[in-house]
């Protein structure tokens, strides 16, 4: 029960504040680790987990991948694809829960995961939950990019520290890489590769 109402409530918050127009994780520029990230790989299909308001997933729509964005707010979704049909780019965006990702049919076998702060605000029984569905939905080989706060890193969310993912990810993942991002202080990228070929 009390699981059901802190997920309840984090989903209330993020829709009262993009009802508001309070969503300052929104705008913020395209990660360098993701743009070094595209001009290394071949394009393919991506996941955008708690794409927002669908920045990333347009950004990658434009580098020539095939973009799924999911947020658990339907009014991100909404915004989201306004902003792909201005630019005219594809993305199927969704309205879904990042920890429940398998049943609510965002599809399976994507080359490449990115989420651009989703996971340093959940809480940890759905970081558990995060981490299976992201695995159970990446293909063999696939690429997981996290761009997250660390612990005190921003006063809204708890943030995440880098031991936190390296024990999360430990069963079927590698740790590829994980550095700075310039645009905000605390923020840190991690990239992470999933077994097989």
């Amino acid at each position: 029960m009390a699981t059901v109402e802190i997920v309840s409530s984090r989903h209330t918050l993020f829709r009262i504040f993009y009802r508001l127009g309070f969503t300052p994780w929104d705008g913020h520029p395209i990660a360098a680790s993701l743009q070094e990230l595209v001009e290394e790989l071949a394009p393919g299909t991506a996941l955008d987990v708690g794409c927002g308001t669908g920045d990333t997933s347009i950004y990658l729509a434009q580098h020539e991948w095939q973009v799924t964005g999911v947020d658990f707010v339907p009014k991100a979704v909404e915004k989201a694809r306004a902003k792909a049909e201005d630019v005219g780019v594809r993305v199927d965006f969704r309205h879904a829960d990042a920890t429940r990702l398998t049943t609510e049919g965002v599809g399976t076998g994507f080359d490449l995961i990115v989420d651009n702060g989703c996971l340093h605000g959940m809480s940890d029984d759905d970081r558990d939950r995060y981490t299976r569905e992201i695995t159970a939905v990446a293909a063999a080989g696939a690429r997981l990019l996290l761009v997250e706060f660390t612990p005190g890193g921003s006063f809204a969310v708890p943030g995440i520290a880098h031991d936190e993912i390296k024990r999360r990810f430990a069963s079927g993942w590698t740790l590829v890489s994980t550095g700075d991002e310039s645009w905000a202080k605390n923020l840190r990228h991690y990239l992470l590769q999933r077994a097989g070929t």
